[in-house]
C-alpha cells in the first residue's frame, strides 16, 4: 500500500465509486471510504470480488446525519485527494422531493466544502457530477457548455458544481470537476438498464422502455471511468472540468435490442412501450477530446465487451441475483 498517496472516497457504496475503490486498491492506493449505507454482499462488490477488502478503511456515516464525524475522519486521516460520488441520485424521483436532493447535494455538500477549503494537506478535490446539467442538447458537448439542467435532480448537481467553481475562483479550492457518459457493468444496480434488461429476460419478464427507447446515450464501463479519475487525480489541473464517454452512441431501443440479440431474445416480444419521464433529457452526447489529449485516457472496454462481462456476472450469481429487488427503493 502507497501510505503517501491517500484517497478519501464519499459515496463509495455507489456502483461507480465501488469500481474506483477496487481500481485505485489494485494501483496500490491506501483507500478510505464514506457512506451512508452499510457496504453490500460480495457479489455486489468489485473489491471484494477482487479480494481486495484488507486494504481498505470504511465508514458507514451519512453527510446529512454524521457531518462531524466525518469532518473528524478526514482531519484524522488528513487525505491528499478526496473523489465525491455522493449524493442523491435518480432523476424522476427527484421531482417528488425535490428538497431532499437539495439537502444532501447542495446544503450538506457546501458545508463540507466551506470545512475544507482551509486544509493545506488537500491537494485534490474531484467532484464525479453527472451531463445531465446541460440538459438535453443536439451537438456534442463541449466543457464550456452552458448549463441548462432539467429536473430538481440536474439542478441540484449543477448547483453544487457552480459553487465549487466560486470557491476555486475566491480560494484556489484545488477542485475538478468530471463529468461520464452513463455507468454500467458487473455489479451495478440492478434497476440499471443494462442489468434489468439481461434479468428480465432471464425471469421472461415484459421490459417497460419508457418512450419507447428513444433517447440515446453512450455507457461507459466501470473500470473504464474509474481509469479516468485516477488519471485526473495524478494529471488533472485544478480549476478544470474534464469528459469522459465513448463514441458509441445508442438509443435505448437499440441497446436493448442489442442485449436481446446476445441473449437470443424476441425484442418486440420482450418490450412494453410506456410513458416517458417528466423531465427526461433525450440526448446528452459529450466530447471527451480533452481527457485523452490532456490525461492520456481511453476507454478500454467496448460495449458489446461490457456487457458480455455483465452478462458473465449476472450468470454467476444468478441465485442471488435472481432474489433482489429490480426496482430503486428510494432511501430518504
Amino acid at each position: 500500500m502507497n501510505l503517501s498517496k491517500t484517497v478519501l472516497v464519499l459515496g463509495a457504496n455507489s456502483f461507480a465509486g465501488g469500481c474506483f475503490v477496487a481500481h485505485m486498491l489494485s494501483h496500490n492506493y491506501k483507500v478510505i471510504g464514506i457512506n451512508r449505507s452499510a457496504e453490500k454482499t460480495p457479489e455486489f462488490v468489485p473489491y471484494k470480488l477482487t479480494n481486495l477488502e484488507n486494504e481498505y478503511i470504511f465508514y458507514a456515516f451519512d453527510i446529512n446525519s454524521d457531518f462531524d464525524r466525518i469532518c473528524d475522519i478526514i482531519e484524522c486521516q488528513k487525505p491528499q485527494f478526496i473523489v465525491d460520488f455522493a449524493g442523491q441520485g435518480m432523476v424522476a424521483e427527484s421531482w417528488e422531493s425535490p428538497e431532499q436532493w437539495y439537502q444532501t447535494n447542495v446544503v450538506a455538500k457546501s458545508k463540507l466544502i466551506n470545512f475544507l477549503k482551509d486544509k493545506a494537506y488537500l491537494q485534490k478535490y474531484v467532484r464525479v457530477s453527472t451531463p445531465e446539467v446541460y440538459g438535453s442538447t443536439d451537438a456534442l458537448i463541449s466543457e464550456s457548455t452552458s448549463y441548462s439542467p432539467s429536473t430538481p435532480y440536474a439542478i441540484s448537481h449543477a448547483c453544487v458544481d457552480m459553487h465549487l467553481m466560486a470557491y476555486y475562483k475566491q480560494f484556489e479550492f484545488p477542485v475538478i470537476l468530471t463529468r461520464f457518459s452513463n455507468f454500467y457493468g458487473p455489479t451495478q444496480q440492478l434497476y440499471r438498464i443494462i442489468p434489468r434488461t439481461i434479468i428480465y429476460a432471464k425471469l421472461g419478464k415484459k421490459l417497460p422502455l419508457h418512450g419507447g427507447g428513444k433517447a440515446i446515450r453512450a455507457f461507459i464501463y466501470g473500470d473504464d471511468a474509474a481509469s479516468g479519475l485516477r488519471l485526473t487525480l495524478e494529471k488533472g489541473q485544478i480549476g478544470e472540468i474534464y469528459h469522459f464517454s465513448t463514441d458509441e452512441f445508442i438509443s435505448i431501443h437499440d441497446l436493448v435490442q442489442k442485449i436481446n440479440r446476445i441473449q437470443g431474445i424476441d425484442f418486440e416480444k420482450f418490450v412494453d412501450v410506456s410513458e416517458d419521464r417528466v423531465g427526461k433529457d433525450l440526448q446528452y452526447l459529450m466530447d471527451d477530446k480533452k481527457a485523452r489529449r490532456e490525461l492520456g485516457w481511453q476507454p478500454e472496454t467496448s460495449l458489446e465487451q461490457g456487457i458480455l462481462n455483465t452478462l458473465d456476472w449476472v450468470e454467476c450469481h444468478w441465485l442471488s441475483i435472481k432474489n433482489q429487488p429490480l426496482k430503486y427503493i428510494h432511501k430518504a
